[in-house]
C-alpha cells in the first residue's frame, strides 16, 4: 500500500481548504457561510512542507483576474523549483458557490496549459470533482508503483 502525500496549494480564496474537506470527506454539506482559514504564507515553511510530497495540486478562482498571474507563482514555486512531473499535478478552476461557473477558456500560460485542468463546481456536479481527483490520485499511486519498482530492480541489478 503506498502513502501518497498531495499537496494543496493556491491564492488566498480561491477554495482550497473546502476542496480538501469535500474530496477527504471531512464535511456532509457542500456551500454554507464563508469562513476564512489561515495557510502557511511563509515562504520559509515552504521547503519542509514539500518535502517527500508526491503530488501538487494547484487551486484558483477562475472569476478572480488576479488568481490567473498568482497561480503561474504556486507553480514556478511548488512544481518547477521542485522537479515534480507535470503529470503528477492537477490544476483546479474552483468555481465558488452562486458564481455561475464558466467553464470558458482561460487564457493559462503555456506552462499550466499542459496540465490535467478540472473546473470544479460543488453545488452543481460535486460527484465529478471527486471522480476526477480520483482519477488523478490513482495516476500518482500508479507513478509511485513504476518508480518503486524502477529502484528495487536497479538493487537487484
Amino acid at each position: 500500500m503506498f502513502k501518497a502525500k498531495i499537496l494543496i496549494v493556491g491564492p488566498s480564496e480561491s477554495g482550497k481548504s473546502v476542496l480538501a474537506n469535500f474530496l477527504s470527506d471531512a464535511t456532509e454539506s457542500i456551500g454554507g457561510e464563508y469562513s476564512p482559514t489561515q495557510g502557511v504564507r511563509f515562504e520559509s515553511c515552504w521547503p519542509a512542507l514539500m518535502k517527500d510530497s508526491s503530488g501538487v495540486v494547484l487551486v484558483f478562482n477562475p472569476d478572480m483576474p488576479s488568481h490567473l498571474k498568482e497561480i503561474e507563482t504556486w507553480y514556478s514555486s511548488f512544481v518547477s523549483t521542485q522537479g515534480v512531473q507535470d503529470s503528477q499535478c492537477l490544476l483546479i478552476a474552483h468555481h465558488k458557490p452562486g458564481s455561475g461557473a464558466d467553464n470558458r477558456r482561460l487564457g493559462l500560460s503555456p506552462q499550466l496549459s499542459k496540465l490535467n485542468l478540472i473546473h470544479s463546481n460543488l453545488e452543481e456536479d460535486p460527484e465529478e470533482v471527486r471522480q476526477e481527483f480520483r482519477r488523478y490520485l490513482g495516476s500518482v499511486v500508479k507513478s509511485l508503483s513504476e518508480s518503486r519498482e524502477r529502484e528495487e530492480m536497479s538493487i537487484i541489478n
